[in-house]
């Protein structure tokens, strides 16, 4: 049988860990452990096969370009600054900033996105031309991936900030 509670103890319910730290705390780092080990080992790959081929293993024999990758860089770090401004928002009580900041960041993901995409149509290889294009498509893919998961979440709490789910609480 369900208990049926009176308003005034749904109240009284905690709202966050009731320890220093809370389950959710550890679940993050673990999942942020995880992910730093996975790009890790993609990254190891990337540079072991540059040390044991030297150029040789590149297209064309060049470092890759930065002419798309620098801007989308840049663009990504943009979008972290713009959702602190939004979490800065929430903490102080206005809404009007949290909204702003976190449309900010989706927005400027969803150019990410698009400037990725326009930078793995200039590529003039595929994951199965050589190992160099299976390692650039896994390490590229792998974090557009998460930039769309971002994505997803971002606009999951835009809605929740717009439904007014978030306080300084």
């Amino acid at each position: 049988m369900t208990d049926i509670h009176a308003p005034e103890q749904i109240e009284n319910i905690p709202v966050g860990p009731t320890a220093s730290r809370g389950l959710g705390w550890w679940g993050v780092w673990c999942l942020v452990s995880t992910e730093a080990a996975l790009f890790a080992y993609l990254l190891f790959s990337y540079y072991y096969f540059a040390v044991q081929f030297d150029v040789n293993w590149l297209p064309q024999g060049h470092a890759p370009s930065l002419k798309l990758a620098l801007p989308d860089t840049i663009v990504l770090i943009l979008s972290s600054v713009a959702l602190w401004w939004g979490d800065r928002g929430v903490r102080r009580g206005s809404r009007a900033q949290n909204l702003a900041g976190i449309a900010t960041a989706l927005i400027l993901g969803v150019i990410f996105v698009v400037v990725q995409y326009f930078e793995w149509s200039a590529k003039t290889f595929s994951p199965r031309s050589h190992s160099y294009g299976s390692l650039y498509f896994t390490i590229t893919g792998f974090h557009m991936a998460h930039v769309v998961a971002g994505l997803g979440v971002l606009l999951t709490i835009l809605v929740w900030s717009a439904l007014g789910y978030f306080n300084p609480r």
